[in-house]
């Protein structure tokens, strides 16, 4: 029976079986380069790849030099010490999976034992913020919310007041969706951020906010130029790739990962609220290379 990260890598894996026609002991340069390129690894990663690789590769040497890649994937520290606020806003383009993934987050800390607050800061959409609210209901866990079109900033200073104020061990902040050509709302978010912060500073000085960044697993290696966009203009902690289930560019994950020196946290395989994996690089390997050798 596959495995939950197998179902979810289908898509890759069986476009990579397809292109190669029969699983191999060992495999030859020319053929493991369209494979990893077609499967949206960056073409400098490919290369620098296989410059480390003889002309003939086992599956433990393409283990090897792939978990290498992955180096910086392995999750940060995202338990709170007792008593101490965890803050993580959530950004990211629109479509990317935001609103869902953060009900998926307050899910799984819900099933830790943890008492989450949800902040509905995306507040450029109305039709955002009544999604969040109705997560909050289904999970039973409060959400912050305004109206559509208020300060989000605003909206972040008073949940994160409330946060402290209560004694929640975890505080989820969406955020509106935001391209590289919009500038207006890159300020507003960095608006966010520092309203957070100084938040932080009067209610809870031993507090800690992370910034993840959600990233539509679909659009592949191009998601990186929107990573990097973002890394730009704050300190990123972590990242979230949703719908890999629906592409067969799950490579992207590894040009995401080593070209971002970034971890993936997560990954989204699903609509539910418990469709939520962390991302683990060696079971990850493992399925892309089940699907080259025998």
């Amino acid at each position: 029976m596959l495995s939950l990260f197998a179902k979810t890598m289908k898509k890759t894996t069986s476009n990579i079986t397809s292109l190669l026609g029969s699983k191999k002991e060992k495999i030859h340069k020319d053929e493991l380069e369209e494979l990893l390129i077609e499967s949206d690894v960056a073409y400098d990663i490919v290369e620098s790849l296989l410059d480390s690789l003889p002309t003939y590769s086992t599956k433990d040497q393409l283990e090897c030099a792939l978990l290498s890649l992955l180096e910086p994937a392995s999750p940060l520290d995202s338990t709170p010490t007792p008593q101490n606020l965890e803050i993580l806003l959530i950004i990211g383009i629109n479509g990317a999976g935001k609103t869902t993934t953060i009900a998926k987050l307050a899910n799984k800390y819900k099933q830790e034992g943890k008492k989450v607050l949800l902040g509905a800061g995306d507040t450029f959409r109305a039709a955002a913020i009544e999604q969040l609210k109705s997560w909050g209901e289904k999970l039973q866990i409060p959400v912050v919310a305004t109206q559509h079109g208020h300060d989000p900033s605003a909206l972040a200073f008073d949940a994160i007041s409330s946060a402290c104020a209560k004694g929640y061990d975890i505080l989820l902040l969406d955020t509106a969706g935001r391209l590289h050509t919009q500038t207006n709302l890159t300020n507003e978010l960095l608006k966010i951020i520092r309203v957070s912060e100084k938040a932080l500073t009067q209610h809870n000085q031993h507090a800690r906010l992370q910034k993840l960044l959600v990233l539509d697993g679909t659009q592949g290696s191009s998601s990186i130029n929107q990573a990097k966009y973002f890394s730009e203009h704050t300190k990123l902690d972590g990242i979230i790739v949703t719908k890999l289930d629906g592409t067969s560019k799950g490579g992207a994950i590894i040009s995401i990962i080593s070209e971002l020196k970034l971890p993936v946290l997560y990954i989204g395989v699903g609509e539910g609220a418990e469709d939520l994996l962390p991302f683990k690089p060696r079971e990850y390997v493992k399925t892309l290379l089940d699907s080259i050798f025998v």
